[in-house]
């Protein structure tokens, strides 16, 4: 049985983090869990926080799909299960071609793609939500603290104690790598592309995540010779956070469509949708390194494989 490639929460990442939430770092031979940082952090929530997710909430009102939410939501759940059985698999076909077993496990993330993009919810959230600065970026990791929603809602889509944790580090350990995904409105005029036709920051997040996720198929099919076991576990986990971070941008929305019945705080809102985008972004740009660019020293020797010459490359 493989085994899930899951980054472990160094020490000093543990401190990073502990810094970044304002508490007391690990003690020797201790490790962070979600609960000990609660106990530790300001129970109030940030009232910028609030504001921005009560100006989202009435922004998008009435123009959410309840009902395609609420069915895509445990979808994305059971995908989230089926990874392991993906990674078990191997490279995904044959000599005939490839399968579509990463594909499978976006379809649901799909629906619910479509329906916020025509709804105008990407322009909505972008316009409300500040960029990735390293306030906002602390401002959401205390959030997520403090909202055990969230932090259970991870836990029932299938995502352990240390999982999460990592996942919290990936937003609140990476405000420079964030900072460069700039909201289309701040793209300074003069670049070489037409900003008009760059989505919202959090479109190209979510989009992004998807199509990384779906190209898995065709790509590790071709390089079979280049892959070795230690890039799959890679995947496995890289894809795994992907749709964790997919799918609490799916439950904010979801919270947004079910009005007053739902369950999300104003300022817990916020922090789903910005953690939501910031894993999506880490870890699709964990995938491009772990996955597409195949240095000498990651591939698989040579001599390992004899099939170079069946496979059909580009």
């Amino acid at each position: 049985m493989v085994q899930s490639n899951v980054p472990q929460p160094t020490a000093e990442r543990q401190r990073e983090l502990a810094s970044t939430l304002g508490v007391g770092g690990p003690t020797t031979g201790e490790r962070l869990t979600v609960d000990r940082l609660r106990e530790e952090i300001d129970a109030d929530p940030d009232d910028s926080f609030v504001s921005m997710g009560e100006a989202i909430r009435n922004d998008l009102s009435g123009r959410l799909d309840a009902d395609l939410l609420a069915a895509a939501l445990p979808e994305i759940v059971a995908q989230v299960g089926r990874v392991p059985e993906v990674r078990e698999a191997g490279i995904p076909g044959g000599k005939t071609g490839p399968e579509a077993l990463y594909r499978g496990l976006v379809e649901p993330a799909w629906r619910v793609y479509h329906h916020l993009e025509d709804v105008g919810f990407f322009e909505s959230v972008e316009a409300n939500l500040p960029a990735f600065t390293p306030e906002h970026i602390a401002g959401t990791a205390r959030e997520l603290v403090r909202a055990e929603p969230l932090s259970t809602t991870l836990e029932e889509c299938g995502f352990d104690e240390r999982e999460r944790m990592v996942l919290m580090m990936n937003v609140a350990n990476n405000d420079t790598r964030l900072s460069r995904w700039t909201p289309t409105r701040e793209i300074p005029e003069g670049v070489e592309f037409e900003v008009e036709y760059v989505p919202p920051l959090q479109q190209r997040a979510m989009g992004g995540a998807l199509l990384w996720v779906q190209a898995l198929d065709e790509h590790l099919w071709r390089k079979e010779i280049l892959i070795t076991d230690a890039i799959l576990d890679d995947v496995r986990w890289d894809t795994k956070a992907m749709l964790g971070g997919l799918y609490l941008m799916a439950l904010a929305a979801h919270d947004i469509a079910a009005g007053a019945d739902g369950s999300l705080t104003d300022a817990q809102l916020t922090a789903a949708l910005t953690a939501g985008t910031a894993v999506t972004i880490v870890n699709q740009e964990e995938l491009m390194q772990d996955a597409f660019w195949i240095t000498e020293e990651k591939r698989k020797p040579s001599e390992a494989s004899g099939r170079e010459e069946e496979l059909p490359w580009q």
